[in-house]
């Protein structure tokens, strides 16, 4: 007989046998009466656990909805469960246990011995911690920085637990923006109306029908679809390839050759980073100057063509774009320039464009001159043809169901209105009070005094660590991770708190970030690995400590929220809950008409009926409201302004380090996973670097390489190649952080040597693929990679441990007596229907942005991507925009 659930969680870890034992189980795979299949989820594609005897002896993947399941999915998932990184208990870091209130040695994070502690001693520590900064410098002081939380798939990912947990007890200082898509999500709106970025793409029967033409720009779709913020499913490997076989031309305009180039037979065009600006304004130039441009299109589509033609010739400078210009710039020559417009203009051209490239110094201005150039072509609307920002991600152009999606608990409003850029965080911390621009916004820094990460590697992702990590030492008195493995995140914390893997937690997610059409059960695999907690869980008791449970988890438990979730979604009218969850997965239809769908079609089939977003409701060539802003770095126009770093002013020695996406992780994930040695040369982060560069320097492939300017140094180790650009070299992100005796970063993690500098005032968003940085052969390694080892483990020296630290001292339950007692008298703020609506479902990826961060035809065109993902009704859509449109910014 098949073995019962209760059963097999009752093994616990006794029964866990190491990865290396697990097996990978065919699709097809005949299973005996003695083993258990039990359904999950991840951002590498949905699986069984397969179980048998209480023991987790492998996984299988589910190929009826994922047909190219990764390696990641089907080894890494199994080598990292029960990885010696794995953080078993609560820790503390052993001055900070010590000298508790007085010297905690903050400049020993990262270096010193942890010491075990019982949970009550550990959330009690936090508590006070939280307490002791709200006393001092109010809730302002606290910085929530686990920004998105990409740890988990499920609808309960910690950010969203955590910031419903702060708010709940008068709110945090949060992140603003993102590192993903920080320029444009800001400039876009402004453009076209809408972030684009995180927008639905042309649906692919549209593009085989109709397309000739297919621009890859900075883009790399096979690798980047890989993973996904929810589930993946690689659906769209088998419709590029019949594309490709259709006879579209694809071409590729990268200073790299990809896997994507590779697969399509696209036509490479090698460019210099930084210099995509460059390149297609001065196509915009040939087609003007040809007289090409497709002036009724932009008489009926567009405003502002009178300026940005003046600056295509050059009136305000003095310096013509020409593809001449632009040849020096790009290093594309101009005869080339020329027919790549030509081409563009003549063909039905799609030109998909990535996010990376607008990751650069003045990343505001790429995106948007990729959309003059087509609006000059005369493409944007028609079927096939225009611009698309997110091709390579979520399976863009898949058709989309407009089904609604289950919604549980949300962040709730925060009280605390301050924030900080993602990529300005030491910046705040060095400078509190500093005004800084956002988004035609003059904001201040807050006056952090502690900071909570839960659910991300704040120490990967975010540039130029060396400066974070004295920022933190010199400002930051309490420091918590909440984290499954010993990343450096946790490694450089004051207490650290050890939740589940999401094998070990029940949740349920939703598959299809643009289609949205499915359902996915993410039932509990394994018990908890040590004494870790879901994150969920985590909060609630703080929540419980706070006086505030009722509220945290609104008297229901974990199951019924799933439920209640469930059963809000169209997946309810498909499939019953109980049928769901045995299943693991419900399926919503997609209508025909869908598989029609054009990206924009419907303003160019009638702009008057259907204008865009924007205060003209057209495409803006030029931005009136940016030229009010009067920002140095954003002119009105896209225009291209030289870098502060790139090959144009490199010096000898130097090479443009580029910082793309990796093959066998996300982000972080999976680094200390058995797949990650796919990255690794001789246990470091491979440098894809030419392979003239590599001679020049005496570097032969797999040799050890030290990178460094002066930002920080790291090692890496060698792979060369022919499909890169000389002078370019690329370094995956992602990679842990382990600093050697020289301050070197053994392991190489690309962002000790990016720049904190962020790209533009206008949103300041990151720059990371502005970096320059010195290389040569390493010859004085200080040990072996250390990244992915456990820390030390010790006894304290001082009188407190885990067991005999007097928590009475604390005086918890008084101070939050008397943080009670203060709150009391201030009057509740009245909520509309459409606030707690919308703070309640539009909060599941990021903290909800401040109404004021947009006007109100930019939120009418931004919230036409988000409230399907938010799972809302026309009555609740039309509740949200009534209380953005009073708050909005004013146009």
């Amino acid at each position: 007989m098949p073995i019962s659930r209760r059963n097999f969680l009752k093994s616990a870890i006794a029964t866990a046998i190491a990865a290396n034992g697990l097996t990978l189980f065919p699709a097809n795979f005949a299973f005996a009466d003695d083993t258990l299949l039990i359904p999950s989820a991840s951002h590498w594609g949905p699986f069984y656990g397969v179980v048998k005897d209480g023991k987790l002896i492998g996984i299988q993947p589910r190929k009826e909805i994922d047909p190219l399941p990764t390696e990641m999915l089907l080894e890494g998932l199994l080598s990292r469960t029960y990885n010696k990184t794995r953080i078993q208990y609560p820790m503390v870091r052993k001055s900070y246990l010590e000298n508790l209130g007085g010297d905690t040695k903050p400049e020993l994070r990262g270096k010193e011995p942890f010491v075990r502690v019982s949970w009550d001693t550990a959330l009690q520590l936090t508590a006070s911690a939280i307490l002791h900064t709200i006393e001092n410098k109010g809730n302002q002081g606290i910085f929530d920085s686990s920004y998105d939380g990409w740890s988990n798939t499920g609808l309960l990912r910690p950010p969203v637990v955590q910031g419903r947990f702060f708010n709940l007890i008068g709110g945090c200082s949060t992140t603003i923006g993102d590192y993903s898509a920080g320029a444009s999500t800001v400039i876009l709106p402004h453009i076209v109306g809408d972030m684009e970025v995180y927008s639905p793409q042309t649906a692919w029967p549209v593009i085989e029908e109709n397309t000739e033409v297919f621009v890859l720009v900075g883009s790399d779709p096979w690798k980047t679809n890989r993973v996904e913020f929810r589930v993946a499913d690689h659906q769209m490997q088998s419709h590029w390839l019949k594309w490709k076989q259709k006879g579209i031309k694809f071409i590729s305009i990268n200073p790299k050759r990809t896997t994507t180039d590779h697969n399509l037979d696209s036509e490479w065009v090698s460019i210099i980073p930084g210099t995509d600006t460059a390149l297609f304004n001065a196509m915009a130039f040939h087609l003007q100057d040809q007289k090409l441009a497709d002036l009724e299109y932009l008489k009926k589509y567009t405003v502002g063509y009178e300026q940005y033609l003046d600056y295509l010739l050059g009136k305000q400078d003095g310096v013509a774009k020409t593809p001449e210009w632009a040849a020096k710039i790009t290093g594309i020559p101009a005869d080339e320039i020329k027919k790549l417009a030509v081409l563009f203009k003549s063909k039905k051209t799609q030109i998909a464009a990535g996010w990376a490239v607008q990751r650069a110094d003045h990343g505001e201005m790429i995106h948007w001159s990729i959309i003059n150039f087509a609006a000059m072509a005369g493409k944007i609307g028609k079927p096939g043809e225009g611009f698309g920002f997110s091709w390579h991600y979520g399976n863009g152009g898949m058709p989309q169901s407009g089904a609604s999606l289950p919604v549980t608990l949300g962040q709730g409003f925060n009280p605390v209105s301050a924030g900080c850029p993602v990529v300005l965080q030491s910046e705040m911390l060095r400078n509190p009070g500093k005004s800084f621009t956002y988004n035609g916004q003059t904001l201040k820094f807050p006056d952090i005094s502690m900071v909570y990460n839960s659910g991300n590697n704040l120490f990967s992702h975010q540039q130029n660590l060396n400066a974070l990590i004295k920022a933190m030492n010199d400002k930051v008195e309490t420091y918590v991770c909440q984290d499954t493995w010993w990343c450096a995140s946790a490694r450089f914390a004051d207490i650290v708190l050890p939740a589940t893997s999401a094998l070990e937690r029940v949740d349920i997610t939703s598959g299809g970030t643009y289609s949205n059409n499915k359902v996915y059960a993410m039932q509990q695999v394994i018990e908890p690995y040590g004494e870790s907690l879901d994150d969920y869980e985590i909060f609630r008791r703080l929540a419980k400590i706070f006086h505030v449970e009722d509220k945290y988890t609104t008297g229901k438990d974990m199951m019924t929220l799933l439920k209640t979730a469930y059963e809000s979604s169209t997946a309810a009218k498909i499939k019953p809950f109980d049928e769901f969850w045995k299943d693991g997965v419900t399926v919503m239809p997609t209508p025909e008409k869908a598989d029609y769908w054009q990206r924009h079609g419907a303003f160019y089939d009638d702009p008057e009926k259907h204008p865009l977003h924007t205060p003209s409701g057209k495409i803006e060539l030029y931005s009136e409201s940016i030229a009010k802003m009067k920002l140095d770095d954003c002119p009105p126009v896209p225009t291209y302004m030289q870098p502060f770093e790139f090959l144009g002013n490199a010096k000898e020695g130097q090479l443009h380090i580029l910082s793309p996406h990796p093959w066998m992780r996300l982000h972080s994930q999976m680094a200390n996973a058995d797949t990650n040695s796919y990255e690794c040369v001789d246990g470091r982060q491979y440098l894809l670097i030419n392979d003239q560069d590599a001679h020049a320097q005496g570097i032969k492939d797999g040799d050890l390489v030290e990178l460094h300017n002066d930002r920080g140094a790291l090692l890496c180790g060698a792979k060369l190649s022919k499909e890169v650009r000389r002078g370019v070299a690329c370094l995956h992100e992602g990679a842990w952080m382990q600093l050697d005796k020289l301050g070197r970063c053994n392991s190489g993690q690309i962002n000790i040597i990016t720049s904190d500098q962020s790209c533009g005032g206008l949103s300041q968003g990151t720059s990371a693929n502005t970096c320059l940085a010195y290389y040569k052969k390493c010859t004085d390694p200080c040990s072996p990679n250390k990244a992915y080892e456990p820390p030390m483990i010790e006894q304290p020296t001082g009188p407190n441990d885990g067991s005999i630290l007097p928590m009475v001292d604390l005086n918890i339950d008084g101070r939050i007596a008397l943080l009670h007692k203060a709150n009391s008298g201030k009057k509740a703020p009245k909520i509309s229907r459409g606030q707690e609506i919308f703070y309640a479902s539009c909060t599941m990826c990021h903290a909800a942005p401040n109404p004021s961060a947009h006007t109100r035809a930019q939120w009418e065109g931004i919230t036409q991507s988000m409230f399907p993902r938010a799972g809302l009704n026309a009555a609740d859509r039309k509740l949200v925009l009534e209380y953005l449109d009073k708050h909005a910014a004013k146009a």
